[in-house]
């Protein structure tokens, strides 16, 4: 189970339908690419960190500007490649694809370069797996965000970050590729990288706005070998609109069918060609407001909230144990006692279990403005000169149920656990008693964050000579974040107003007496009870706001050199020989620092440590592509590519990736292919450097629910008692979350995977407009960085399956957990595989009506993780982690049905996901061991209508039709799981587009 970090220009002409589609594997749509820029109708670690009191739901590489084209797509299948034409008549009536004639093809095609490769070929087919989504595709559906859109993909996992998992993300959003984790996909825009939100650890998906992207390229297999570190699973290349000389204006609005998560969208462009279409200056801007949405709002998610999963109903518990009046537990009787708020106690009861789920968050509500200025200049054939700066500034605001108060944990020397003394006033259990209690009267906990992201570019490129091109380009990148969260709490205050101190100060495991005078000469100190509600202002006093920061620096030199035509083989039917070779030198640094009081452990909030550091690399790489045959008797094509890069790190050393690949067609209408290599990702800041955080990670105290373990429930019991637990009455304080200890380990070594594809395009000339393609995939990973969840921890050493991790389970006097450790480490290895199949076909019945079908599906095979050095691999296959957040379904599928008729279109959309066994890390539930282990398939419905009017184009559609729920999970946060079903999240979704060209 991959692990989430919880701390936190031109183009040539246009290309015949079927090379496209086999290029792309057939799943863009037909007449899918719109000439409009932005118009109408066009595990590993990071540094968020779970908070305490509700679970987580937790320019191209070698541009030509001497090939007169503009961004263009037949059948739907786009190969844009960010400018276009300078001077080209762009097309107003952006959802119907523009008409060309057979003859508009020719040679000039091979200046068309795909993600995967820094060479172009003359047939351009590629034998890497490449995705190509397009503009109209995204906005057909309605995504306010990138991320919105990106969840609806087959190989798009669940353990990356959405904008419905809403605890400790900060408003973030982090794409995964085939469940690997968001640390191992590599993000680019234009075709290089980019600035990553320091705060989260990744390229936040938020922060690049929907209507300035032309097209999204997703090579599903590895690329360090040409791309470097961190494209283990794929590469996403986000291609954005430039080189435009027009201008236009979108609007878009929508709102839920229970009317919150209201959006709103406004963006604008304008494009200015100058001296004689030699050179071009283009801005784009961009406003998007969404308003959330609320736990309380949504029947399935607002009471009731399940924190556990036991085989009988009469053991199931709801919400958190830690109550706003507060719930005590004998020191010597372990009896559980709740505050009635008026100063006395009651016997603890089920009943009196506090519901936190109608005070939280289920969306994010989000606000994004962008900025984005693009200019080149062909000064000759020799020499072009470009530039280009993005930037975004995203706001985003979440809430959460009162924080929680139950001790300190390392570096705090104030006290571990809050004992009342038996003499404490009100205390008349005769007993001391542990507190733990929900400081309501600070009010709910609201973060909000502020992150500037801005990424500048500048270089050149043109021809050498003979054929040879070269790309010059200096990117420098940064992002600056603030995170403001409200109603956390000073510890030191709050015991001070209690009267709370300890006999042994600066000892975190002191006892406590009661002092009746602690506030005197204290301004604003307000003596307070335990047992009863603070006032206004003893809250003020005790009350405190956090104030968190972070930055981050990306400086990238990158030079770029290609030729496709170096040489031409010799034999008859013999092909080209193309090179394309470069270096980069590249450094990243970032500093996290979390508020003072945070840091020290003086706030009631997780304490997280502060985090510096960095790295630089110096890189090689080259690339051969070489045509053996070409249009010969069961060779139409026969094509080899060699890729290679080598790698100098600061922080580790040095290291060589590679890959492989073939590209045969015996004849036109058939392509089979395949790809062998090397993938690498060197440890990030966080993972190296990170200092300690406590998270409160979902996850459940075995010697809470021992009955729930099935055949080893004995063993449970017995190593619970060996720990002075009852596990027959004791009471966890968890509620459905463990405190848990993470951080770096300056130790760590990269992580090394290799990966191998193979498959075959189908393109029939008898069937003109259909395309398929079948790919068989397989990754294997080894030295995984990651931390061992908390969940495997505690089963492990209470289960007698790995008594040794026992030593990372620390417990309090009274058999409280008070933290589990999980630092970063090289654990073992992964596995995984699977097949896509893509469909494509585009089909006239009139002169007026065109029919599309698109279909892009994903069997999951294999998923297989070895937690532990030469420990068993766990199988995975079908599990959903319900208690994590990740799901690995066997079958998931993405299919479009589209009519377009003259001006009017209609496009329906259907996403399946199949059903899940629930696992806890360690073991698949049945139904001999827990009360609920399986979710059922899911399937969404959504259909967008279009009409075009002269310069005007309008849009509206509803996203899940049928108004479907999400499935129950006993995730203990919002009863099912945000990070796989969190489209399901928002109900029925109504929209409405227009926009104007002119």
């Amino acid at each position: 189970m991959i692990r989430k970090d919880n701390r936190r220009r031109r183009i040539g002409p246009l290309l015949s339908a079927t090379f496209l589609a086999a290029l792309s594997g057939g799943y863009s749509s037909a007449n899918a690419q719109d000439t409009t820029a932005a118009g109408p109708a066009t595990t590993v670690r990071k540094h968020a960190h779970h908070t305490r009191g509700a679970a987580t739901k937790s320019r191209p590489s070698a541009p030509s500007r001497t090939v007169n084209a503009r961004q263009q797509a037949v059948a739907g299948t786009t190969v844009s490649h960010a400018m276009t034409q300078s001077g080209a008549t762009r097309d107003n009536s952006p959802y119907v694809s523009t008409k060309f004639p057979a003859e508009a093809v020719s040679s000039n095609a091979e200046n068309i370069v795909v993600t995967g490769s820094a060479l172009s070929t003359s047939n351009n087919t590629s034998a890497n797996p490449v995705q190509i989504v397009t503009a109209k595709q995204i906005q057909q559906t309605g995504a306010t965000t990138l991320s919105d859109f990106f969840q609806r993909l087959p190989s798009v996992g669940s353990s990356g970050t959405y904008n419905t998992q809403t605890n400790g993300t900060d408003g973030a959003s982090c794409l995964d590729l085939r469940n690997l984790g968001e640390t191992r996909v590599l993000v680019l825009i234009d075709g290089k990288r980019t600035a990553i939100n320091g705060d989260s650890n990744c390229v936040d998906l938020n922060a690049i706005p929907v209507q300035a992207v032309a097209s999204v390229e997703i090579l599903k297999d590895g690329g360090s070998e040409l791309y470097g570190a961190d494209a283990v699973s794929g590469v996403v290349n986000i291609k954005l609109r430039h080189d435009l000389n027009d201008a236009n204006v979108t609007l878009r609005g929508g709102i839920t069918g229970h009317g919150d998560n209201q959006t709103g969208l406004i963006s604008a462009y304008k494009g200015w060609n100058f001296d004689h279409g030699k050179g071009n200056l283009t801005l784009f801007a961009s406003y998007m407001s969404q308003g959330g949405v609320q736990q309380a709002d949504r029947s399935w998610s607002r009471s009731n909230i399940q924190i556990n999963d036991p085989l009988s109903a009469s053991n199931v518990s709801y919400g958190s144990i830690i109550t706003p009046n507060g719930t005590f537990f004998g020191e010597t009787t372990n009896n559980t006692y709740l505050g009635n708020g008026k100063g006395g106690l009651t016997d603890y009861t089920t009943s009196g279990r506090y519901n936190y789920g109608n005070q939280q968050s289920l969306v994010n509500a989000l606000q994004n403005s962008s900025f984005s200025g693009d200019t080149h200049y062909d000064v000759n054939d020799h020499l072009s000169l470009y530039a280009s700066v993005l930037y975004s500034h995203r706001t985003s605001m979440t809430q959460m149920a009162a924080e929680p108060v139950e001790g300190s944990v390392p570096p705090s020397t104030l006290p571990n656990s809050i004992v009342i003394p038996e003499d404490y006033p009100g205390n008349n259990t005769g007993e001391a008693l542990q507190m733990y209690r929900r400081m309501t009267e600070f009010g709910n906990r609201e973060t909000q964050a502020a992150v500037d992201t801005v990424t500048g570019k500048f270089g050149a490129n043109g021809d050498i000579y003979a054929g040879w091109k070269y790309d010059l380009s200096y990117t420098y990148g940064a992002s600056m974040a603030t995170t403001q969260t409200s109603g956390v709490g000073d510890y030191a205050k709050l015991l001070q107003e209690y009267g709370l101190e300890e006999v042994t100060p600066g000892d975190a495991n002191s006892l406590l007496y009661y002092n009746a005078n602690s506030c005197a000469g204290s301004k604003g100190c307000v003596q307070s009870n335990v047992f009863q509600p603070l006032s206004s202002a003893a809250a003020q006093y005790a009350n405190y706001t956090t104030y968190s920061h972070s930055h981050y620096q990306l400086r990238d030199l990158n030079l770029r050199i290609n030729n496709n035509h170096v040489v031409h083989m010799p034999w008859s039917n013999g092909g080209d020989l193309g090179i394309a070779l470069g270096m980069e030198h590249r450094g990243e640094q970032l500093t996290n620092d979390p508020d003072p009081l945070v840091q020290s452990g003086g706030s009631l909030t997780n304490t997280v440590a502060a985090t510096s550091g960095g790295f630089n690399v110096t890189e090689g790489y080259i690339e051969g592509k070489l045509t053996l045959l070409k249009d010969a008797p069961l060779a139409h094509d026969l094509t080899i590519d060699g890729q290679g890069r080598y790698s100098s790190y600061n922080t580790f050393g040095s290291a060589y990736n590679w890959k492989g690949s073939i590209d045969w067609a015996p004849t036109r209408d058939i392509r089979f292919r395949g790809t062998i290599g090397t993938s690498l990702r060197q440890p990030n800041v966080y993972e190296l450097y990170g200092g300690t955080t406590l998270s409160y990670n979902t996850a459940s105290d075995p010697c809470g629910q021992a009955s729930s373990y099935g055949a080893r429930s004995a063993m449970v019991v017995a190593n619970c008692a060996k720990q002075g637990i009852n596990a027959a009455t004791f009471t966890s304080s968890g509620s459905g979350q463990i405190p848990t200890l993470e951080g770096g380990n300056s130790t760590l070594k990269p992580e090394v995977g290799r990966t191998y594809t193979f498959g075959t395009v189908i393109t029939p000339r008898w069937i003109p407009g259909l395309s398929t393609s079948v790919e068989y995939w397989h990754y294997n990973i080894s030295d995984v960085i990651s931390s061992l969840s908390t969940q495997y921890i505690v089963d492990s050493c209470y289960t007698g399956t790995n008594p040794s991790l026992c030593a990372d389970v620390n417990r309090l006097s009274n058999g409280q957990i008070n933290t589990v450790s999980a630092l970063d480490e090289n654990l073992g290895g992964l596995h995984t595989s699977g097949l896509d199949w893509d469909l494509n076909y585009r089909f006239r019945v009139t002169r007026n009506d065109t029919f599309t079908i698109d279909n892009n599906y994903q069997q999951l095979l294999s998923y297989k993780e070895q937690l532990v050095p030469g420990g068993k691999y766990y199988n995975y296959l079908g599990a959903l982690f319900y208690q994590g957040g990740s799901g690995q379904p066997r079958v998931r599928d993405y299919m479009t049905l589209g009519w377009q008729h003259g001006r009017f279109g209609i496009n329906y959309m259907m996403q399946y996901m199949g059903g899940m066994h629930w696992n806890d890390g360690s073991v698949f539930l049945t139904a001999a061991s827990a009360g609920r282990y399986k979710t059922p398939a899911m399937v969404q419905q959504d259909i967008t209508l279009t009409y075009n009017y002269k310069r005007w184009a309008f849009e509206g559609g509803v996203n899940n039709i049928a108004g479907k729920n999400p499935p129950f999970v006993a995730s203990a946060a919002d009863n099912s799981d945000a990070a796989v079903y969190g489209n399901f999240y928002y109900g029925r979704y109504f929209f409405l587009q227009a926009g104007v060209n002119f």
